[in-house]
């Protein structure tokens, strides 16, 4: 049920689709035109932004151009269907009208023409690929293709825009003929392996390219239907208020609910289709992908194989036949899957399928033995089941964890918050209560009102002694704000990349038109126009910093592989900017020892740490070399493609430890662990993953000296 906070903005939605339906009654044929119901929407959406987000920007012309450029860019990323008189033209017709079609002062032009002209242009370069991929490329010639589309420009010409498709076609048949060529150089001397000449590899290459590019505009001529696209053009609208006010259509938003439900099958995987490409969208906390440990979001889902089978290429595939293929099999299966990071590396990940189980997103933790005895506890999200009494609770199993981990006597405490997306505002607070007194652990504020402070009010304490809280450039939201807190209390010494996510605003899903959910106006339930996720406040530290765009610094800065790329929310245009409103009252946490020395110790210890040096060299390396001109020459393509293979490589061995770390499972935990086969193999790569960590290593080096520090306090 939508909150009274929120009703008048429901009630200014309900007026005007009843205006609207007023205006349009006695005309069903009006009714059921598809351009009615797309005003609507526009108009609605256009309501809600301006009346409900927490930071609306005007809509007029200036908003109009952005929308108009980044729709185009929505539809035609790569700049090789369009050519740019027809952008000229969209710029000169529509970048002023836009706001007035949202406004409802003029009628939906814009769209419709862009999308027509998108269209046509779609089935013209759909038959391009038949011709230049029919002889084969000559890979001597020294061209390159440049694949970072804000460094290209639109082709002016036809015969412009056939050699930019000419010279993708031959990148993707070159990346599959040197392959085959690294393959047949491999298997040489295995038995029954059959060496073919260049010129065949050369030939299937380019097959496979054809068939991959046949799959990709097919998919893209049978999902890009108008509706689709419309709901392109109204989140275009939408983003451009920020990065995460989105526009579900009725279709989508139970799709989104289906999501949320908290039960998958299969590798607890949800893709996402970029351009023709599949890619892992997020992982399901607890689920066979997440905890083999090999995937991570936004990875390029190659190809599928069915155990031992031959791999089915999956470029091109509608994102629900790669489901079909990735599930497509019962509990235990193996599957096998080829990506390709975010950073260029390509590698075969097995996973066996399962069933997703709520038990599996929950907190866990062992005991790391060594100098110290370390509890370290992983949280994957800040779950809460609240549609039951009874029903799990992060915070209130972090409880429990704790408790066994005192029970085994540990020294100190990790928390592992890395990947960890958000989730329970509730638990945030709670959970923070675990470690500090009673005082405020975050405000929230909405737009034009007061910060309101949220406070854990229970003087107890579980937990009093070393505590250390780790992070990546994936602790978004709610990690962000129990880091915040830690930090702020120095409570705790924060340890991870250069910053968290930097998601400091907070959503809710406002429907388009109330009356549809109000059988007085709409007994059926008809006419659903789908709804807004609209960001309505924000998130701020007590310390009166916001989380947004910021995020987190910690206080001990590991370098990481993928701190270079761009995906945080400081990277996105449209993200709301940081600001900070008053401090909150609260006493910081008086500790036994001087967590400065500490963390400049452990500062100084990283610099001079071999490991982390050479993950730093390889990585700035990759910065630097990062979304350059890519040679089509075969020579030095071979060349460039070998260095950043041999960084790859460099990178994972790095990644982990030589010796592995001595971790135990609680005693607690040991029989129901052993009582069933699932849960041993489950508990044999959680250890596995954790003991071989290089950052859970150097948290426990840090742990270490904490705990050091307080027990010299303690004897003095």
């Amino acid at each position: 049920m939508m909150s009274k906070k929120f009703l008048p903005i429901a009630l200014v939605i309900l007026a005007a689709g009843l205006f609207i339906a007023f205006k349009t009654q006695g005309n069903s044929e009006l009714n059921d035109n598809p351009k009615t119901r797309y005003a609507k929407i526009l108009h609605n959406v256009g309501l809600i932004l301006e009346e409900g987000h927490f930071s609306p920007k005007k809509i007029d012309d200036a908003f109009s151009k952005a929308v108009l450029t980044k729709f185009v860019q929505e539809l035609d990323n790569d700049k090789n269907m369009f050519l740019q008189s027809e952008i000229d033209s969209f710029t000169i017709k529509y970048a002023n009208v836009i706001d007035d079609e949202i406004h409802g002062n003029k009628d939906i032009e814009s769209f419709y023409a862009i999308n027509e002209t998108y269209l046509k242009r779609l089935k013209e370069v759909s038959l391009l690929y038949r011709d230049l991929l029919s002889k084969p490329f000559d890979y001597s010639v020294n061209e390159s293709i440049m694949l970072d589309p804000e460094k290209i420009s639109y082709p002016k010409t036809e015969a412009e825009r056939m050699d930019m498709w000419r010279k993708r076609f031959k990148y993707l048949a070159l990346g599959r003929f040197t392959d085959m060529q690294a393959d047949r150089e491999k298997n040489k001397t295995t038995k029954d392996f059959k060496i073919k000449a260049d010129s065949t590899l050369e030939r299937e290459a380019r097959e496979q390219v054809k068939k991959q590019i046949e799959r990709y505009f097919t998919t893209k001529q049978t999902r890009e239907t108008i509706d689709e696209n419309f709901s392109s053009f109204v989140n275009t609208i939408t983003s451009e208020m920020d990065p995460h006010t989105n526009y579900f259509p009725p279709v989508d938003l139970r799709s989104f609910n289906e999501t949320m439900s908290g039960r998958f099958f299969g590798i607890g995987a949800q893709l996402k289709d970029e351009d023709g490409k599949i890619k892992i969208a997020s992982l399901i906390a607890g689920g066979p992908a997440w905890k083999s440990g090999e995937l991570k979001e936004n990875d390029e889902i190659l190809k599928v194989a069915q155990g031992k089978n031959e791999p089915v290429d999956v470029t091109g595939y509608a994102v629900a036949d790669a489901v079909k293929l990735i599930r497509g099999a019962e509990k235990g299966t193996e599957v096998k899957l080829t990506i390709k990071r975010i950073d260029g590396a390509t590698k075969v990940v097995s996973i066996l399928r399962d069933d997703i189980k709520l038990d599996d997103v929950f907190a866990k933790s062992v005991i790391i033995n060594g100098e110290h005895k370390i509890g370290y506890i992983n949280l994957p999200e800040f779950y809460a089941d609240f549609d039951r009494a009874d029903g799990a609770r992060c915070a209130t199993d972090v409880a429990n964890e704790i408790k066994k981990l005192k029970a085994e006597n540990i020294e100190g405490i990790v928390l592992d918050l890395r990947g960890n997306g958000g989730g329970s505002l509730y638990d945030v607070v709670q959970m923070a209560g675990l470690f500090i007194e009673d005082g405020p652990i975050c405000q929230v504020k909405g737009r034009d009102e007061r910060a309101n402070v949220l406070k854990d009010k229970d003087k107890n304490i579980l937990y009093s002694g070393p505590l250390t809280v780790m992070v990546d450039e994936m602790s978004a939201s709610a990690s962000e704000i129990f880091a915040a807190a830690i930090q702020d209390y120095k409570r705790g010494i924060i340890i991870g990349s250069t910053s968290t996510y930097g998601k400091g605003t907070v959503q809710r899903n406002i429907p388009l038109n109330p009356q549809a959910e109000n059988r007085l106006f709409n007994p059926n339930k008809t006419d659903d126009l789908g709804s807004i996720k609209l960001t309505l406040q924000k998130f701020y530290r007590i310390n009166g910093g916001a989380t947004q765009l910021r995020g987190v610094v910690p206080d001990v800065i590991l370098p990481d592989r993928y701190d270079y790329l761009k995906f945080r929310e400081k990277d996105n245009a449209t993200s709301l900017s940081w600001d900070e409103i008053s401090k909150a009252e609260y006493a910081p946490w008086t500790s036994t020892f001087s967590t400065d020395a500490v963390v400049a110790t452990a500062k100084e210890d990283i610099n001079k740490s071999t490991t982390f040096g050479k993950i730093k060299t390889e990585v700035n390396w990759l910065a630097q070399n990062n979304d350059k001109e890519i040679s089509l020459n075969i020579e030095k393509y071979k060349e460039e493609q070998k260095l950043y293979k041999n960084t790859f490589k460099q990178l994972d061995e790095l990644s982990k430890l030589t010796k592995a770390l001595d971790v135990k499972n609680p005693l607690p935990d040991v029989a129901a662990i052993n009582s069933d086969k699932d849960k041993i193999e489950k508990n044999k790569q959680f250890i596995k993953r954790i003991s071989s960590d290089i950052y859970i290593d150097e948290t426990v080096r840090i742990m270490n000296n904490m705990i050091r520090q307080s027990n010299l306090a303690k004897v003095n």
